[in-house]
């Protein structure tokens, strides 16, 4: 009987080994799953803690300085009145 190259053996254990990690993952694919499948629905956690209760678009001034910003505006305006417009 002829004896196989080592190229070939570690080809084979190559493949074996490439083979089985597949199979791992597999596994792991399935059980995770069956965990997602059997756990409650709102033990998830669907909300990000950090972001809880925030409304999308313009949010309040924590500060209260809203006011602020309107005079500046006016300010602005004013001034380009008494300069002749150049702003």
């Amino acid at each position: 009987m002829a004896s196989r190259p080592k190229v070939t053996q570690q080809k084979r254990a190559r493949e074996r080994a490439r083979q089985e990690r597949q199979q791992e993952k597999l596994r792991r694919r399935d059980e995770a799953k069956v965990r997602r499948a059997n756990m409650p629905a709102g033990a998830a956690g669907d909300e990000d803690p950090d972001i809880a209760g925030i409304v999308p678009g313009p949010q309040p001034s924590p500060w209260g300085d809203d006011d602020l910003l309107d005079d500046t505006e006016e300010d602005v305006e004013n001034s380009a009145r008494v300069n002749g417009g150049s702003q």
